[in-house]
């Protein structure tokens, strides 16, 4: 064969069986992939030089490399990458046969030149004919002529499309017009897997999809709370006063000093900014560590606050007390001089 081929009729005469149209398809998505990683790799090498270096040449840059992908897949084995991967290959449907038939080696550059130049003329025809050209008819001309044919191309590969879905052969206009069809590379044997292995993958992706269509709806916060407020019921009895001194000294949602002090009606204390967030996140919001359900959001003084108000105001009344019995102590001689002033 042409490019190096091998016939596969040398394995031993087998039917050649047709590829499914998902096959087909997903094998130009694979090659689409390719070639857009190879382009990114290679505009990767210039990413420290001036920018903008490959875009006057990036039609011709790319043709290149799909020119080198060309030539070591299609003209050397009759199939692109993607058809490599799914076992796939071109054969010539123009030489009617039980046989495998390879590509010919004018299919081959007939090939190359439909879809790589077909690609490079529709990225550079805008500045073939449209920028830095005077307008005069030659160009109007062109133009027109350039848009006619794009047109028409679209229409015949959205009618070979159709086609292709009815019948499942030639996926692309190229293909048609060329006779090539892709065969399977190997003949298809029998099923493999096991269905017990299948029946337990259904099984598993089913159950997924169903935590992940559940797992929004179940209040994990309160499944969260209740948990914790039956550890924290366990650790009371055993702690008793040094739990409830320590349910004043800490917020009972981040365990931290509490800032701006809050109570939702129970012992616990909470910071301003952690009860209100989870007050708008949940309009239930329970108290995580003995699950009391908010009544009102109140401010809660510290103890130590309170203790240290009320030596003020023992020390004030002490200093009330002193000043008083200062003003009624009898200063000493008034008592002896009050009789001696009435004589």
């Amino acid at each position: 064969g042409a490019g190096g081929d091998k016939p596969l009729a040398e394995a031993g005469p087998s039917p050649l069986s047709r590829v499914l149209r998902i096959s087909q398809l997903d094998a130009f998505e694979l090659d689409g992939a390719l070639e857009h990683l190879i382009w990114s790799q290679f505009a990767r090498c210039f990413q420290h030089f001036k920018p903008g270096l490959l875009t006057p040449a990036e039609p011709e840059l790319k043709a290149l490399l799909q020119l080198l992908l060309w030539r070591f897949t299609v003209y050397s084995n009759s199939a692109t990458v993607g058809q490599t991967l799914l076992n796939v290959r071109y054969r010539n449907a123009l030489i009617p046969s039980q046989r495998y038939r390879p590509m010919s080696r004018q299919q081959k550059l007939w090939f190359a030149l439909l879809t790589v130049g077909g690609k490079w003329l529709r990225e550079r025809s805008h500045t073939l004919f449209l920028l830095g050209r005077p307008v005069d008819a030659g160009v109007q001309k062109a133009r027109g002529i350039l848009a006619l044919i794009s047109g028409l191309s679209k229409a015949a590969s959205l009618f070979n499309f159709l086609l292709f879905l009815q019948s499942g052969a030639f996926p692309t206009l190229t293909e048609r017009l060329l006779g090539v069809q892709p065969v399977f590379s190997r003949p298809q044997g029998p099923r493999d897997i096991n269905f017990q292995y299948m029946n337990r993958e259904l099984l598993w992706h089913g159950f997924a999809e169903f935590l992940i269509f559940l797992l929004p709806l179940i209040n994990t916060w309160k499944l969260k709370a209740s948990l914790s407020a039956l550890f924290s019921l366990a650790d009371k009895t055993k702690g008793g006063a040094d739990a409830e001194t320590s349910s004043h000294m800490e917020c009972a949602v981040c365990s931290e000093w509490p800032t701006m002090p809050h109570s939702i009606g129970c012992s616990h204390v909470f910071c301003y900014y952690c009860v209100k967030s989870h007050t708008m996140a949940d309009i239930f919001f329970t108290c995580p560590k003995c699950s009391t359900e908010l009544k009102k959001k109140q401010k809660k003084k510290q103890k130590k606050e309170k203790e240290e108000k009320k030596e003020k105001e023992k020390k004030k009344e002490k200093k009330k007390k002193k000043k008083k019995a200062l003003d009624w102590q009898p200063v000493k001689g008034v008592s002896r001089l009050l009789p001696n002033e009435h004589q």
